[in-house]
């Protein structure tokens, strides 16, 4: 039997959209069932193990069921897939870590707010350009507040979230590798970053199911 690998996988793992195109014709439940027959061929033959912890799987099954995915595939991630919660108290992070994600998320927040109030400004001044000119309060309503706020969300969202750890499957999936000394399989950038920086390994979700590939096809 190969040495034990250990890879802990984020629902990014199975849901990227690159994924589909490349294993599932576009289909999302034809892509996972793809995947988790890599994943069980991998388990059986090379040794390989899938960890989610179950936070993050219950989010993966949501999803699924979003999609009316087929019972028989959700049988194979039960039984493929290894669920296990990250011990989060004897697992170490460096303090460095915690204050470099404290410092990144108070810039973040600035930066957020910095957003807020040149959303506020813009709308503000727009409105009154086209109240002065006429313009009904209904409007001004739909071409500027409507307009302003989903401009804001998108600003945002982007400064506040894109490339760091935003909720706790995020979280959750980085302690579980830390503990099991495994890597890290996703498509979120914050994953990544904050993966690296503690010294984890990591793999794209599109480049993962091409090792599995890889290494059955010198097996097989």
């Amino acid at each position: 039997m190969l040495a034990k690998q250990r890879f802990v996988l984020d629902t990014t793992a199975f849901t990227d959209n690159q994924l589909r195109e490349d294993y599932g014709e576009g289909e999302l439940t034809k892509t996972v069932d793809v995947l988790l027959d890599l994943i069980a061929r991998s388990r059986i033959k090379l040794n390989i193990s899938c960890h989610m912890p179950p936070v993050t799987y219950k989010e993966f099954s949501d999803y699924m069921a979003r999609y009316e995915c087929p019972e028989e595939i959700m049988v194979k991630a039960e039984t493929w897939i290894v669920k296990k919660t990250p011990n989060r108290y004897d697992t170490k992070i460096p303090s460095e870590i915690f204050y470099e994600y404290v410092q990144d998320m108070r810039e973040r927040m600035n930066k957020g707010m910095r957003i807020s109030e040149s959303a506020v400004w813009e709308a503000a001044v727009e409105s009154m350009v086209m109240l002065s000119r006429g313009e009904k309060k209904t409007d001004v309503e739909v071409e500027v507040i409507g307009k302003s706020i989903t401009d804001f969300r998108k600003r945002y969202r982007a400064a506040l979230r894109k490339g760091t750890l935003d909720s706790a499957p995020d979280l959750d999936v980085l302690l579980l590798a830390k503990e099991l000394g495994a890597g890290v399989v996703a498509a979120d950038e914050g994953i990544k970053v904050w993966g690296e920086r503690l010294g984890l390994r990591f793999l794209s979700a599109k480049s993962f199911p091409k090792m599995l590939g890889e290494y059955l096809k010198y097996y097989e």
